[in-house]
């Protein structure tokens, strides 16, 4: 059988990780440290290019990865406009969008450009999987109460879409045969309903809708939220920071760690065992939101994300949700498995890879 070898490329806020995968198997991982310093700098994203490009290509050289021997090379995929989920060959059309970045500023924008170049040079394909933009809502999920708003798909679909693969694997079962809810639960909380092989609703994790999480406030009541907005006490970035970076665990606790958050628990702290609590009170009422959306036919809630890894926080779920369907636990974000793992499904012909259009 033919060894497909792949370089998998992750930027990130002041790293990029990198991989090189042999078909499923990892076969070296480092991480590229970017100065900060140096990152604040540049006003977009789409700037850091050839910064982000020649500390990746100088690793690269110093780890005596002989790029030659590569197959493919597959990237993180950012804010593009929204599409199905799959596996796309990257394409002008998508760098052309990216380096216009009209939907959003995220690191990840650059995985795609970065992972072309390098590809290029070798004369081989280069790939992107399941990104943020991921957008396969049907239309009664889009709408709201008000005409000028729609919801929108943001969310973590890239782990979302693997742990789909792995958990109908375990099941024996193919992926497009499912009703599945998924909570990922990290520094934000997305929980989508994956009906057939296809996310038909999620809450908009990147705005904080949802459930709170460790940094993100989640749905708040609309009345108090535009009486806050409006009176004239805080700027639009500072209620932007409520909602993101500041809102969840860290407004109550102080911290989004949540193992100090546990440390606490564990050491009586009260208020941090009901806040805590709270949070995952609030993922379990959005897991049993979204087994209407399958009319109750659901054949198993997967719990992901770094949280997973925490049993109190999985029982916290578990306790309330069960009675709907299963419970699977997935911990963790793979996020370099998932992308080598997109292509290598296309490389070896098990799936055809999607055009950006």
């Amino acid at each position: 059988m033919k060894k497909f070898r792949i370089l998998a490329i992750n930027p990130g806020s002041t790293s990029t990780k990198l991989a090189i995968y042999e078909n499923e198997g990892l076969v070296f991982t480092f991480s590229v440290r970017h100065d900060s310093k140096v990152i604040n700098q540049f006003n977009h994203v789409i700037e850091q290019y050839d910064f982000r490009l020649k500390a990746i290509m100088e690793a690269l050289v110093e780890s005596q990865i002989d790029l030659a021997t590569l197959d493919a090379v597959v990237g993180r995929g950012g804010m593009l406009k929204p599409i199905e989920g799959g596996t796309y060959e990257v394409n002008d059309e998508m760098v052309d969008f990216m380096k216009l970045s009209p939907r959003g500023e995220h690191a990840s924008n650059l995985g795609c450009v970065i992972a072309k170049h390098i590809a290029d040079q070798y004369h081989i394909p280069s790939y992107i999987v399941d990104p943020v933009a991921v957008d396969e809502m049907e239309d009664i999920a889009r709408f709201t109460g008000m005409p000028e708003i729609q919801r929108m798909s943001l969310f973590h679909a890239l782990n979302q879409k693997a742990v789909a693969l792995k958990a109908s694997k375990d099941l024996n079962k193919k992926y497009q045969d499912l009703n599945l809810i998924i909570a990922h639960l990290g520094g934000g909380i997305s929980v989508g309903v994956h009906k057939n092989g296809r996310v038909i609703d999620v809450n908009n994790a990147l705005d904080g809708d949802g459930p709170m999480s460790p940094e993100r406030s989640g749905s708040v009541p609309l009345g108090p939220l535009y009486k806050m907005a409006l009176s004239g006490k805080y700027t639009l970035k500072e209620i932007q920071r409520k909602n993101y970076g500041q809102g969840g665990l860290v407004a109550y606790l102080g911290t989004n760690d949540g193992s100090e958050i546990r440390k606490r628990i564990l050491a009586g702290d009260t208020k941090a065992k009901f806040i805590y609590e709270v949070m995952c009170y609030q993922i379990a009422k959005e897991i049993g939101s979204c087994s209407t959306v399958l009319k109750g036919k659901v054949d198993a809630i997967i719990i992901t994300g770094g949280l997973a890894y925490d049993k109190n926080t999985v029982d916290l779920i578990k306790e309330r949700v069960e009675f709907i369907a299963p419970v699977m636990v997935y911990p963790g974000e793979d996020e370099m498995e998932a992308l080598a793992y997109g292509a290598y499904r296309v490389l070896k012909g098990e799936e055809k890879a999607k055009i950006y259009k």
